[in-house]
Formats: C-alpha cells, sequence, structure tokens
C-alpha cells in the first residue's frame, strides 16, 4: 500500500527561505551566462563511504542525466569496499553507475595510526587515477579523511575541486580536515547562510561560492510515497508500529575516544532500559570504532530481542526509517541535518556535532556520567512531532550545483585566489615601529600591593594590574605568576613585543642571580627567595631583579630628570627610605649588594629606634611610618586633630593625617615634619660629601613635603663647594615599575642600537 506520509513537506520550504535560494540563483545566473565551455566538462566523483555517497548520489544523477554537458567518472574507497561495513560499493552499482575505479585505501586498525596510514595509501594510488582519467574538476563532500587524501591529491595535480558541505561547523577533528579541504578547494557548494558567511570569512571568492543547499534534501523531499510500513517491517519486525522505535547511529570521536566509548555505553544502557523496538547502526570507520563494536557485542545487542544492529541500510530505506520513527539517537550528522526535514525527534550526544545549526526537533546531551541523562531525554523526545526544519535546503540543490558547473571557465587561470580583508600597512621591519612596539614585563612588589604593568620603549604604562600583596611565600609566588602570565597574553592583543621581565622588590637583591637575600619588615616570608627561576621558566624570558631603591634610580636615569647625567642619587621618601646610585652612567651595587641603603644613614647618635636594630636613622625619622608613629602620639594624646579635620573610628591614623595637620596650622605637626625633613637633609648633606652627585632627585609619595626643608639644611650644613648641586622632586609618577622596565628595555636598546 502507498501512503502520502507527509503531503506538508513541500508547504515546509515555500515562503522566505526558498525565495532566498531563489534570488541567489538568479544573482548567480548572471554571472554563469558570461561562462560557458565549448566542450563536456569531465567529472570525477569520488565517494568514500556510505554518508558521503547520500550526498553525492543526487549530483550524479544529475550530471547522469546531462550527457551532452557532462562526462562523468566515478571512483570509488574507502570504506566502500569493506565487507564489515557493508560493501555499500554495491548499491552504487544497483543505482547503475559504472565504477570507473575501485581503490582499496583502507588499513585496518581503526585506531588513529590506521586513519593516518589509510590517508598515505590513498595518496599513493590516486596519482595514477587522476592521470589515466585527466578530470576537469573532482567533486569531494565533506570532511572525512578519505576526502582530504582526495583534495591533496587533485590540488597538487593541478586539478580543480568542487567540494560539497565546506564551511559547516560541527566538533572534533572534522571540523580542521573540512577547513583543510576548503583551503584546497577551488569552488565550493554550502547549505546554510551561516557556512556561505564562514567562507567568505575564511578568505575565499564569494563569485566561487554557491549557496544551493543540501543535495541529499533534493531526495528526502522527493520520497513522501513510500509503503513504508514494508520497510519499517522488514528492518525492526511485524509487529513494530510507525513512530514506536528508535533509530540509533553513534560514532567514535577520534579526539576523544575513551570518553566517545563510555558515551556509547551508556547510551546502550539507557536504550536497553528505555525498552523500546531499537535500529541499531554500525559506526563508522574512525578510530575507535574497533572498540564500539566490542561495547555492543558485550552489551548483547546483535542478540537482544528488542535491538536490530545492522551494518548499512541502503540511503532510500533509511529516510523512510527516521521518518517514522519515534526517536533517532546518536551523534551522526544525519541527526542534525536530514532528520530535521521530517520533524523526527532526535537526541545529539556528546562533542562531535557540538557546531552543528540544528532546528528545535534536536535535544543535546553534551556529556553524561551515568544512563539517568540520557534515559532522560529518551522520555522527553521519544513520540514527539516537530516542525520540519527549513536550515538545509529546499530539495533544488542538484539544479543549482548543476548550473554552477556549466559555469566553470576551464581558461580561467587555476590558481585559487583568496579574497584577505584590507590589513594596514606592514611596517614591521620599521626601526621606529619596532622601538614603538618593544616592551617589559615590570613588577613592583611593595609591602601592601603587587603591580604588574606593561611599558613600553618610551617609558609608557600600556596597562597596569594591581592587586594586594598576599602574606605567605606560596600565594605570592603564584600571584605574580599569574599576573605576569596575563599580562603576557594581553600584550599580544595591545601589540606589544615583550622582551622580558623586570621586578622591583624591597630588600637587599642579588641582581646578578635573581635572589632577593634580604627583605624588609613590610614583607613578609621574602628572604633567600629566587624569583628569576620561576618566571623564567613559565613566560620562557629572561628576568631582572633588583632593590626598589636602585630601580628608581634607574627609571630617573632613563625616563626622568637623571637622563644623560653622568653622576647622580636617588632619594626614594615613602614608607621607608631608599634610594640608587648613578656614577658614570651606571648603577652602583656595592661588594654586598648594599649600596645606597640611604635610610639607614644615622643622623643622630640618640635618636629614635629604627627597624634595622640601629637608632637615629634618617628612615627613623622621615619614613611614612616615622610619621605614623609620630601621628599616633599626637593623636593619642588628643593633640593631632584641629578644625576642619576628623579621623573616622574605623580608619587608622597615618602620615596623611599629620600632614594635613600641619597644612591646616597645627604647630605640633609642623614640627614633626621639620624635624623629619631636617634628619632627610642631613642625610643628602652627607652624601653630597660623600659621594659628590650632581643632582639629587628626591622620589616618593613625601618628597614634595620636604623638598624645602632639604635645602634649607643644604644651605646651613654642607660645604659651600657642593652647595650648587640641585635637589630636585622627581616627575615620574611610577618609578619603580618604570625602574624595574628599564632593566630590560636598557638591555634591549644596547642590543639594537
Amino acid at each position: 500500500m502507498e501512503v502520502n506520509v507527509y503531503p506538508h513537506w513541500k508547504l515546509c520550504f515555500q515562503g522566505p527561505h526558498e525565495l532566498y535560494f531563489k534570488n541567489l540563483s538568479k544573482q548567480k545566473e548572471k554571472v554563469m551566462e558570461k561562462n560557458g565551455n565549448n566542450r563536456k566538462l569531465r567529472v570525477c566523483v569520488a565517494t568514500c563511504n556510505r554518508a558521503d555517497y547520500s550526498k553525492l548520489a543526487p549530483i550524479m544523477f544529475g550530471i547522469k542525466m546531462e550527457p551532452e554537458f557532462f562526462e562523468l567518472d566515478v571512483v570509488v574507497l574507502g570504506s566502500h569496499l569493506i565487507d564489515d561495513y557493508g560493501n555499500t560499493y554495491r548499491m552504487i552499482e544497483q543505482d547503475d553507475f559504472d565504477i570507473n575505479t575501485r581503490l582499496h585505501t583502507i588499513v585496518r586498525g581503526e585506531d588513529e595510526a590506521a586513519m593516518v596510514e589509510s590517508v598515505g595509501l590513498a595518496l599513493v594510488k590516486l596519482p595514477d587515477v587522476l592521470n589515466r582519467l585527466k578530470p576537469d574538476i573532482m567533486i569531494v563532500h565533506g570532511d572525512r579523511f578519505d576526502a582530504l587524501a582526495l583534495a591533496t591529491s587533485a590540488a597538487l595535480m593541478n586539478i580543480r575541486i568542487l567540494h560539497i558541505e565546506g564551511g559547516e561547523v560541527s566538533g572534533t577533528i572534522d571540523d580542521s580536515i573540512r577547513h583543510a579541504i576548503t583551503k584546497l578547494a577551488h569552488y565550493h557548494v554550502c547549505c546554510t547562510r551561516s557556512a556561505e558567511q564562514h567562507l567568505i570569512s575564511m578568505c575565499e571568492d564569494h563569485d566561487r561560492i554557491l549557496l544551493a543547499g543540501c543535495p541529499s534534501y533534493d531526495k528526502l523531499l522527493s520520497a513522501k510515497n513510500k509503503d513504508y510500513m514494508s520497510i519499517i517491517r522488514m528492518w525492526l519486525g511485524d509487529d513494530v508500529k510507525s513512530k514506536d522505535y528508535i533509530v540509533a547511529l553513534q560514532h567514535p570521536v577520534t579526539t576523544d575516544i575513551k570518553h566517545s566509548i563510555k558515551m556509547f555505553e551508556l547510551t546502550l544502557d539507557a536504550l536497553i532500559s528505555f525498552n523500546k523496538r531499537t535500529l541499531v547502526l554500525f559506526p563508522n570507520i574512525d578510530a575507535g570504532s574497533k572498540e564500539m563494536v566490542r561495547v555492543m557485542r558485550k552489551k548483547g545487542v546483535e542478540h537482544h530481542p528488542n535491538f536490530r544492529a545492522v551494518k548499512h541500510v541502503p540511503f532510500d530505506q533509511f529516510i523512510q526509517l527516521v521518518a517514522h520513527a519515534g526517536c533517532m539517537i546518536g551523534n551522526s550528522s544525519c541527526g542534525v541535518r536530514e532528520v530535521g526535514a521530517f520533524g523526527t525527534p532526535v537526541i545529539n550526544l556528546g562533542t562531535r556535532q557540538i557546531g552543528r545549526e540544528t532546528g528545535e526537533n534536536v535535544l543535546h546531551v553534551r556529556d553524561a556520567d551515568t544512563q539517568d541523562k540520557i534515559l532522560q531525554a529518551l522520555h522527553l523526545q521519544f513520540g514527539k512531532q516537530y516542525p520540519c526544519s527549513k536550515i538545509y535546503g529546499d530539495g533544488n540543490a542538484v539544479p543549482r550545483i548543476l548550473k554552477f558547473l556549466k559555469s566553470i571557465d576551464l581558461q580561467e587561470p587555476l590558481q585559487k585566489k583568496f579574497c584577505f580583508p584590507p590589513v594596514k600597512e606592514n611596517i614591521s621591519q620599521d626601526i621606529d615601529h619596532i622601538l614603538e612596539t618593544l616592551s617589559a614585563l615590570a613588577v613592583d612588589l611593595g609591602g601592601t600591593n603587587l603591580r604588574v604593568a606593561i611599558v613600553s620603549m618610551k617609558g609608557e604604562i600600556v596597562k597596569k594590574y594591581t592587586q594586594f600583596n598576599p602574606e605567605t611565600y606560596e600565594e605570592r609566588i603564584n600571584l605574580i605568576l599569574q599576573m605576569c602570565v596575563e599580562a603576557a597574553a594581553e600584550a599580544v592583543k595591545l601589540n606589544c613585543r615583550i622582551l622580558g621581565v623586570g621586578i622591583s622588590t624591597g630588600g637587599r637583591v642579588n641582581p646578578r642571580e635573581g635572589i632577593v637575600l634580604h627583605s624588609t619588615k613590610l614583607i613578609q616570608e621574602w628572604n633567600s627567595v629566587d624569583l628569576r627561576t620561576p618566571l623564567s621558566d613559565t613566560l620562557h624570558l629572561p628576568v631582572w631583579v633588583d632593590n626598589d631603591g636602585n630601580c628608581a634610580a634607574l627609571a630617573e636615569r632613563k625616563f626622568g630628570q637623571g637622563k644623560g647625567l653622568e653622576n647622580f642619587v636617588t632619594l626614594i621618601t615613602g614608607t621607608g627610605i631608599g634610594g640608587g646610585i648613578i656614577h658614570h652612567h651606571e648603577l652602583i651595587h656595592g661588594s654586598s649588594f648594599c649600596a645606597a641603603e640611604f635610610g639607614h644613614l644615622v643622623v643622630s647618635l640618640d635618636g629614635p629606634d629604627c627597624s634595622c636594630g640601629s637608632h637615629g636613622c634618617i628612615e627613623a625619622y622621615a619614613s611614612g611610618m616615622a610619621l605614623q608613629r609620630e601621628a599616633k602620639k599626637l593623636h593619642d594624646e588628643d593633640l593631632l586633630l584641629v578644625e576642619g579635620m576628623s579621623v573616622p573610628k574605623d580608619e587608622a591614623v597615618s602620615a596623611a593625617h599629620l600632614i594635613q595637620a600641619a597644612k591646616l596650622g597645627n604647630v605640633k605637626a609642623q614640627n614633626i615634619l621639620r624635624t623629619a625633613g631636617t634628619a632627610l637633609g642631613l642625610g643628602v648633606v652627607n652624601i653630597l660629601h660623600t659621594i659628590n652627585p650632581s643632582l639629587v632627585i628626591l622620589s616618593g609619595v613625601l618628597a614634595s613635603h620636604y623638598i624645602h626643608i632639604v635645602k634649607d639644611v643644604i644651605r646651613q650644613q654642607a660645604l659651600s663647594s657642593v652647595q650648587d648641586v640641585d635637589v630636585v622632586v622627581s616627575d615620574l609618577v611610577d618609578p619603580a615599575l618604570l625602574g624595574a622596565a628599564s632593566m630590560v628595555l636598557d638591555y634591549t636598546t644596547r642590543r639594537i642600537c
């Protein structure tokens, strides 16, 4: 009995979608009319397996029906010729096609190595065939490894290639193979608008791309008058009704074979529990298929009363089986493409088709640890009827493809052209451009914050990252590595070439080895720490490390007021007191890396205790810690606050409050600042008498508050021979970061200039 299965199929593909294809065809016809060949086009269609034949057969029939325009040669290879996979070449013969050449190209093993060897074997055998046939164009389908061998051979032998179904996105290694074939192909037939856009984005020539729809849809949408019940009974038994059985087709995922086999095992468990008659098709020949067959046999699928396990079903019968199934389950592209034409519910498992465009009939189960999730999906999907999908075509692909083939001008140059988007002029070899983009990663390890910055050759901080400095060594080193990796990745996006890493840290540092010998009390667990090795191993970049005071001097030498000077001194006034000495343009470290510890110059024999264990040091008077100590004393005695000032209860008293009080007229606060500035000034006098620099640069947050007092002390206490030495406030915003960067950039400058 013949039944009109889905009379609404044709209606599904009328409307805006069909109009789009028609309008596109009209546009292409204008181009095609300009071309035309004076002889028959010799077309070689190469088919590798049952799946690609279902897409190529409609085109082959179309070519065969127009002998005045085309000569058809059919090459069969791959799993078509293997008994375990159904000897599917027979269906090509049954379709009355003359097979010109049979190539045994599959190396058995069903693992990754066998796939590679199969490609190699095909590459060895194909040249003789192509030399003999001498086709004008070869039609290659899809994303199989056999197809890659076909496209490679044809491209190297200067044979034009028409690729079917390029531009699509699925998942796993298939995407890479599909896009590789796209790059080799001269002409492209795609099935969806998205695929067309992908091809354009891949720089393929728009004039050589045809949006035709899927060729298999031409057969799907003309298969409405079939005795489908006899087909169902033949494959599933006499007692099975329409919409009351399942079709299962699952293949291995070559990029994660173990996981895909586990998913297959869970699928079979779920199907056994679901207790519906199920047609299970054997997997394809990809790596992992042998293991999947073992799973089938372990579960007893071939002998289970609810299962029918088969190697192959002819495509026209397969269409009827999925059209009337209660559900299809697996990871075949057929499930997310062709089955949508019937509105049959589909459960797509795993990642093999993760990027495919799908209709609303597809329910995805990306991952599963037990059968429960798959079983739940079966309960949700089984027996539903969805609207038919309009994504993959309107049933008129073959006429469009034949017209496209007729338009190919064999007189055009064979070498394909890529349509690259406009790009800026390449100036990467220009010395000015190189100097602009050469950059360093700078790390500043302070008592409170950890900062990482991308710094350009000109001293511009391109991007800066700040985090609180952790208290333990392990947390601190991990955070440094994390921040540097993130900054290095961001530098690539910003077109900055990172040449190395410079680190500024408190304490005594051995810069030759990149080791922090002793740290200040502000940074805990930071003694005998090798900073160079972990950073260099992680980033694969050279690493420099130095004391923060020395880095401030280096920053002034490269970017600040010390630039071009032979001898100068930098003195940092911050939480602590430090500095650096530049002598004959070079940084002085001292015999034990203790040079320029200006904070511990003693300016009073009976002064306050210092954190170093001595007393009367500059740091004990003029550092931020010292000012905070004095501010707390005043506050405790209710002598700090003046009119216009307040300190919230939850806020600690700091040096900033002392400075504010002094500005508002607090005499005691002013005296403390004057004493601190005097101590610093005496230290500067000692530096002038000892080192005799040509410039003293005060750096840090307190520098502007001390500068005038320091100059007064120099006028009163210094020898006349050094009173003309200028003392200035640094104009650098981030001397520690800039100094850390300069260690990298100075080295690079010497290499380039």
